[in-house]
């Protein structure tokens, strides 16, 4: 391994990780042709074939399995080091990967964003939305954002945003036409706009009353992917859509669209960023999350 840079071994480490040479890639801020470059380099230092390569996958070979589990704790330590040196600036910089649902991402791009960037200029702020949950250690980001109740146990949580809840809407036209639902039961002759998950499942509408729960395969010939297309699909008469209060608090407020079933769904815990809690916070995270607490939404 004699003249193998850190550069080489970071590189090694992000695509064994992540099994991927463009996640890698934006682990590292660095371009895929960068990292294979890399790659090869160390590879042929060490005269040795660390990964296994194919069209559609990447894996450590046993050398590369051996190097890794050495490699990780201490490069895990030098970043450390790294870290609490970096602690003593007045004002953090670097890069921060929080993954958050596109709706997270608006509420803080509305309500923290500005202010972090204000205090913060050093930072560059990576948000990335994604509708299926990720393992952020593993995706290599620094934080994520889910809702209360959802967040792994090993993990530091801080709320924001309140509560939550869903709520079913429907267009005054759309109601004037097929009447209004008095009870979730009744939303099976009524056409829902439904909601299918990236992994192909179809969202099931839940509802509470009293203690008492429901969970509704709701019909309808509309299927989206996308809260922002549904919310589209209800203004324009296409049927009842379910989806977050935040999202239609303007089109509610102006009476283009109308929430009913309101006694069925109840509020549960809003919103919160998480972010492991074996690793040293770095700075940069540090700083979001004061300018977080400091908003008016924490």
């Amino acid at each position: 391994m004699t003249g193998a840079s850190l550069t080489e071994l970071s590189a090694f480490s992000a695509i064994a990780t992540l099994r991927s040479f463009r996640k890698a890639a934006d682990a590292l801020a660095l371009s895929p042709s960068t990292v294979s470059h890399l790659m090869r380099a160390l590879e042929r230092r060490m005269g040795v074939r660390l990964l296994h390569r194919t069209t559609r996958s990447v894996a450590p070979t046993e050398a590369g399995e051996r190097l890794l589990a050495r490699l990780r704790p201490a490069l895990d330590d030098l970043h450390r080091a790294l870290e609490e040196v970096d602690d003593l600036r007045e004002r953090p910089v670097g890069r921060l990967r929080i993954n958050a649902t596109e709706y997270a991402n608006r509420v803080l791009l509305r309500d923290v964003v500005p202010a972090f960037r204000k205090r913060f200029p050093g930072i560059e702020l990576d948000l990335v939305s994604e509708g299926k949950r990720v393992d952020i250690v593993k995706e290599g980001f620094d934080a994520g954002v889910r809702l209360g109740g959802t967040i792994p146990q090993d993990m530091i949580a801080v709320n924001f945003g309140g509560k939550e809840r869903f709520l079913v809407v429907a267009s005054p036209k759309y109601l004037a036409k097929h009447g209004r639902p008095k009870t979730p039961d009744d939303l099976r002759a009524h056409e829902c706009i439904r909601r299918r998950f990236p992994s192909g499942k179809i969202y099931h509408w839940e509802f509470e009353k009293r203690g008492e729960e429901f969970s509704i395969d709701v019909a309808g010939a509309l299927t989206l992917d996308h809260e922002g297309l549904m919310i589209e699909a209800a203004l324009d008469g296409l049927g009842c859509a379910y989806v977050f209060e935040g999202l239609v608090r303007a089109p509610l407020k102006a009476g283009r669209l109308v929430a009913v079933l309101e006694e069925w769904c109840p509020s549960f815990p809003g919103m919160c960023l998480y972010y492991p809690g074996h690793r040293h916070v770095p700075p940069t995270l540090r700083a979001f999350i004061e300018t977080l607490k400091a908003s008016r939404i924490a």
